[in-house]
């Protein structure tokens, strides 16, 4: 049994943040401590939503109460994802620092939510700089997308080379491994979409079929399946392999539904048992 403290944002409505997290990991027979940022109503992406911001004073006495439980030795993972300013982010740094204290086996797994090619950053200022700087180092394993990968390393990816090379300088930051979860180049098919993961023991390249679609949480529900895949092999290989056949089926069933939110209930079977639909190319 494995135990990961997610603190993310939640919505009652849709998948995003811990709404994407959770079910995922719960469905793979993770026990997760979701520990919520903001409880809005749906994603912000709609323009319009309710519901409250917890200061960083409210999720502090949280993560206070579970300590005080003693089950933080017994955690394997925290995972993290947008952050809304850089006080909850030192948050978040500090306590999977402390959850590594006491477990030293345990990983820090950080989606360093900032922005996406076409959008640029949409989080507030000072949130790159922080990711960088800080949450980045800290972690052990990061997921970022093209653009953030971009921004974190000061390489533009055009090709596989040059995006092995952006990869090799993300660890270099701190992390010792890192997926890159929507990899596009200009010597890759271009009905295609890719994930890259690079870590100490090699790098993989999984492609799946471009679906025309655009949603939110897919990143969310990426990093985490990444993560409980990790915990649960000890490879990055398999790792990408599930989470690529997860993902994927997830898109398709989303597709189908012409759903606006990612189908995660009706994709819960492939979450739960993905096969190895897409191979893994190992590149070095």
């Amino acid at each position: 049994m494995f135990n990961i403290l997610s603190i993310q944002s939640s919505v009652a409505y849709g998948h995003v943040g811990n709404s994407a997290a959770v079910f995922p990991l719960q469905r793979l027979g993770i026990e997760v401590w979701p520990v919520i940022t903001v409880h809005f109503s749906n994603h912000t992406g709609y323009g319009a939503w309710r519901g409250p911001v917890l200061g960083p004073d409210d999720i502090a006495d949280v993560l206070t109460g579970i300590e005080e439980r003693g089950v933080l030795p017994a955690c394997n993972a925290v995972l993290s994802g947008y952050m809304g300013d850089a006080a909850l982010g030192r948050l978040i740094v500090d306590a999977a620092a402390k959850v590594k204290a006491l477990n030293p086996q345990a990983l820090y797994c950080c989606d360093p939510v900032m922005g996406d090619v076409g959008r640029g950053f949409f989080v507030r200022p000072g949130i790159p700089d922080f990711m960088r700087q800080t949450a980045v180092p800290a972690a052990d394993i990061i997921t970022p997308n093209l653009f953030e990968l971009e921004f974190l390393t000061g390489h533009t990816v055009t090709s596989l080379d040059t995006a092995l090379a952006a990869a090799d300088a993300a660890r270099a930051l701190g992390p010792r491994l890192v997926l890159v979860t929507s990899l596009h180049r200009d010597d890759a098919a271009a009905d295609t979409v890719e994930m890259l993961a690079v870590g100490p023991d090699g790098a993989w390249l999984v492609a799946t079929p471009l679906l025309d679609l655009s949603v939110n949480g897919a990143g969310d529900a990426t990093a985490a399946l990444f993560l409980a895949h990790y915990l649960k092999t000890g490879s990055a290989e398999r790792a990408l392999v599930k989470t690529a056949a997860s993902v994927f089926a997830v898109m398709e069933a989303t597709l189908a539904a012409g759903a606006r939110e990612i189908q995660l209930i009706a994709a819960q079977d492939v979450l739960a048992d993905p096969p190895d639909r897409f191979p893994a190319r190992q590149l070095r």
